[in-house]
């Protein structure tokens, strides 16, 4: 699991008083940081390699401006060239939103996609959600 802590800003917080749901997308894509340095580990995006396919967030609670908040990266599959990934949002011990996000492995220059290496496919099984532990 990778883990992270966003301070929120006044700025994330709408009218109705809590931070806006636009705003989750952003932090969970902070909280994935870690993997985007394992695809590409100079950031060049000349050979950026993680592509976003898909994502879906299931809002939970609330989140607040003044609390800070975790968020949780666990590897949930990985395929030939893509893998799925299984998010949570959390802020004073309670789940304010999971997600699911898939990406593909994929070379710029070809405009394809490619196998994921046995290295970074290591690395990743270090990081695999436990259904029996969390329950999702």
């Amino acid at each position: 699991m990778y883990k992270m802590t966003i301070e929120p800003r006044v700025s994330e917080t709408d009218g109705v008083g809590h931070i806006n749901n636009t705003v989750v997308p952003v932090w969970l894509e902070a909280g994935r940081n870690p993997l985007f340095k394992l695809f590409t580990p100079d950031h060049n995006f000349d050979h950026w390699k993680m592509i976003i396919i898909n994502m879906n967030i299931d809002y939970e609670s609330q989140i607040y401006f003044g609390i800070d908040v975790e968020i949780y990266t666990w590897v949930q599959k990985v395929g030939n060239t893509s893998l799925q990934l299984y998010e949570e949002v959390w802020q004073n011990d309670t789940l304010c939103a999971k997600g699911h996000t898939t990406y593909v492995n994929f070379n710029v220059e070809k405009q394809a996609s490619e196998r994921i290496p046995n290295d970074i496919r290591s690395e990743l099984e270090r990081h695999f959600y436990e259904v029996e532990k969390h329950g999702n």
